[in-house]
């Protein structure tokens, strides 16, 4: 499912905020964001962009400057929204009245590109930067998980279906690819050149992965997260740098494997459950959990790993709808970058 970072919806509904004189909050779909009072009324069409847009730098976007102005990984500058607190009120994203070139835009439409808004990507820390041969290869679908915000339906639509439940950790995304007799090394987007300064190489070369995936034999990308020294501030507190997997693609299949297939692949590479994501268990989760708040509260607890916020919940089902493993993610509200 390929992300919305801007698109048309709908207010759900308008509740005051104790205190606030000038602002309110907003409802779209499972997103609480402030508004000004009396900008918007239930039932409006608006613009609603999410979490980690990164808004151009122009005059129409300049009141976000004092808290959110950011240059990116591609030396662009523009406004990243985060997920902040204002009066006390959560607030997640941006909502924006319908400007007039897209009057005629349809409710659901994407309209990230019109508004020349994409993805923040954080400038790359000096252990992961490299050269690049280009994008990630088409062969494999690059990873970025759906928030449980924008799939409210779900809760009905799969109420019987069991999920994984794994610990989202807070790394750098990384891929590494075996198709036919060709390696590779990728980023969240980027295929790089072998460099053994570079911590994507670095922790390749220390657990021998290309030699696991040329002995295993088959078309695979193994997906996980780097986490460890210089990456993302070394939350967990670790000596070095560590690859944790949470998926496997199926180059010839073309689908992402079921959790139990995942860990037969990993057994297969001599690989075992230390060099995977903590797995929590396997549950219906959406009849233990009715609505987005109560995943919400769930999510905000502390790391498998060690006593600090953990920044959420990725769940992936234990059979396929169709051809497609069912997955989303819930992030703690209370995680602190």
């Amino acid at each position: 499912m390929l992300r919305k970072l801007a698109s048309v919806r709908l207010i759900r509904d308008i509740k005051p905020i104790e205190g606030a004189d000038s602002i309110e909050l907003a409802y779209v779909d499972g997103w609480q964001v402030v508004v000004k009072k009396g900008e918007f009324k239930p039932e409006d069409k608006i613009i609603y962009c999410e979490i980690d847009s990164f808004l151009p730098e122009k005059p129409e976007y300049e009141f976000l400057r004092a808290g959110s102005f950011k240059t990116d990984a591609f030396g662009t500058s523009g406004f990243r929204l985060r997920t902040v607190r204002l009066r006390g009120a959560l607030s997640q994203g941006l909502v924006l009245p319908i400007p007039e070139n897209l009057s005629g835009a349809a409710l659901g439409e994407e309209v990230s590109e019109v508004l020349g808004i994409k993805k923040y990507e954080a400038p790359i820390p000096a252990c992961l930067r490299g050269d690049v041969y280009g994008p990630i290869p088409g062969i494999i679908r690059i990873t970025d998980q759906e928030r449980i915000q924008n799939l409210l339906d779900y809760f009905e639509r799969y109420k019987d279906l069991e999920f994984e439940e794994s610990e989202k950790l807070s790394g750098t995304s990384t891929t590494y690819f075996f198709d036919g007799d060709q390696f590779g090394v990728c980023g969240h987007n980027w295929r790089l050149k072998e460099n053994d300064s570079v911590a994507y190489w670095k922790v390749a070369k220390n657990i021998d992965i290309e030699g696991r995936l040329r002995k295993y034999g088959k078309r695979i990308a193994v997906q996980g997260e780097i986490i460890g020294e210089g990456i993302q501030k070394n939350m967990y507190k670790l000596r070095g740098t560590h690859f944790r997997i949470f998926d496997i693609w199926d180059i010839e299949r073309q689908r992402y494997l079921l959790p139990m297939e995942r860990f037969v692949v990993v057994k297969g590479l001599g690989l075992g459950v230390s060099d995977h994501v903590p797995i929590l268990g396997v549950r219906k989760i959406f009849q233990d959990y009715k609505t987005v708040d109560d995943l919400l509260e769930h999510a905000d607890r502390m790391s498998s790993l060690i006593p600090v916020k953990q920044e959420g919940f990725v769940y992936k089902s234990y059979e396929t709808v169709g051809p497609e493993v069912i997955s989303f993610k819930v992030i703690n509200n209370n995680f602190k970058e």
